[in-house]
């Protein structure tokens, strides 16, 4: 942490070199974010601490300034603007802010964090204007628990209980309407940012949100991120929608243990597993005796198998050596191919293969009618298939 003699001195500097009359500390270009604090009513030695939190929820501190004098700083540097949350140890409650690099300001409330003033900032004016809207919205929910928890008849209760989850969908659509009709503020973008961290990200709505904002915003450095973030979600999803049961089966051409190319249309049969496995993987391994079991009953009517090696591991130190020796041991006498390039193999991305053992059952026209099939329920598929 910097000596706060140090950071109280840069922003004197940086007040004391603001344009005259300017009303705004944003118009104030820096390469740092520098958050100044008044807090009024607080110790000397007690800490403040801006933070974040992990996909766990769990927070994590980011920065830490101690209060002297009723005041603190923080000074440091974000690639993109961040929402984080001030917390002071004193005080409860707790106050989102975005951090970008500007210099903002803080009047803390000590009875209450989270209603405390922060300006420096149109992206923080953004949520503190939004943040009203839902203390609104929480405050009659509030009230409605406090009738819930006080009435006795059911009936009412369940309006009750009606009305209070109508209001937390209202609190929780709020960010989502005003990044619909804000289209050039920063806080748009970090409401879009937010949407990434839910356990199901609708990719749609995201898309179409960031797709709406103004290319100025867009074009930001958080911009960038989301675009390469939701390009990158939107490419996997495409991905594992073409390997859902009932498609077509992503055709490939791979190369075997003697170096000739082997083509998935070319080694079909009635039924065809593509078996996505290992020499390195341990269940692969324990489960191929159980493919054996399969191939050897059903191969004269039909079946063929192509595995697909995820060999090629850094661990490994001759990686074909040890595919062609997992072959021999495990008696497999079906087609191989690999390219010996680990998870990065063309066919285990075209198939967004992300563990192993994985199989895809295909019919006779290439259809993928099943997946991840092991003992005796692949056994129990070839065989309603076959039989």
């Amino acid at each position: 942490m910097k000596k706060i003699v140090t950071l109280l001195c840069l922003s004197l500097l940086l007040f004391a070199c603001k344009t005259e009359g300017s009303g705004s500390t944003e118009e104030v270009l820096r390469d740092t974010y520098l958050i100044t604090g008044e807090a009024p009513g607080v110790y000397n030695g007690i800490r403040a601490h801006l933070q974040t939190t992990d996909p766990r929820g769990r927070k994590i501190n980011v920065d830490t300034a101690i209060v002297m004098n009723e005041r603190f700083v923080f000074e440091g540097k974000v690639d993109t603007p961040q929402m984080w949350n001030l917390n002071i140890n004193s005080i409860k409650g707790n106050l989102p802010l975005i951090v970008e690099n500007k210099a903002i300001s803080i009047a803390v409330d000590n009875t209450n964090l989270s209603k405390s003033k922060i300006t420096g900032t149109k992206a923080n004016a953004d949520l503190m204007s939004l943040n009203e809207n839902i203390e609104v919205l929480n405050t009659k929910a509030s009230k409605l628990n406090e009738q819930i928890r006080a009435t006795s008849d059911n009936t009412i209760k369940s309006e009750l209980a009606q009305e209070y989850t109508a209001l937390t969908r209202e609190m929780k659509a709020l960010p989502i309407a005003y990044a619909k009709d804000n289209k050039n503020s920063l806080y748009s973008l970090v409401v879009i940012d937010n949407l990434f961290k839910t356990k199901q990200p609708d990719l749609d709505n995201i898309s179409s949100l960031f797709n709406g904002l103004d290319d100025t915003i867009k074009n930001t450095k958080l911009g960038e991120s989301i675009k390469t973030r939701l390009d990158q979600l939107l490419k996997q999803r495409a991905l594992l929608s073409a390997t859902e049961i009932g498609k077509p089966a992503p055709d490939f051409s791979s190369t075997r243990p003697d170096g000739s190319k082997l083509a998935l249309k070319d080694a079909m049969g009635k039924v065809t597993i593509i078996d996505f496995w290992a020499a390195w993987c341990g269940p692969c391994r324990r489960e191929n005796p159980n493919v054996v079991k399969v191939y050897n009953k059903y191969h004269d009517k039909g079946l063929e198998i192509i595995g697909v090696s995820l060999d090629g591991t850094s661990r490994q130190k001759d990686p074909k050596e040890a595919w062609l020796k997992a072959i021999e041991q495990d008696k497999l006498t079906w087609n191989h191919v690999s390219s010996l390039n680990y998870f990065n193999d063309p066919v285990a991305r075209a198939y967004n293969i992300r563990s192993i053992p994985a199989t895809f059952i295909l019919d006779e026209n290439g259809t993928i009618v099943a997946k991840n099939l092991r003992g005796p329920a692949l056994e129990a598929k070839i065989a309603e298939l076959l039989n």
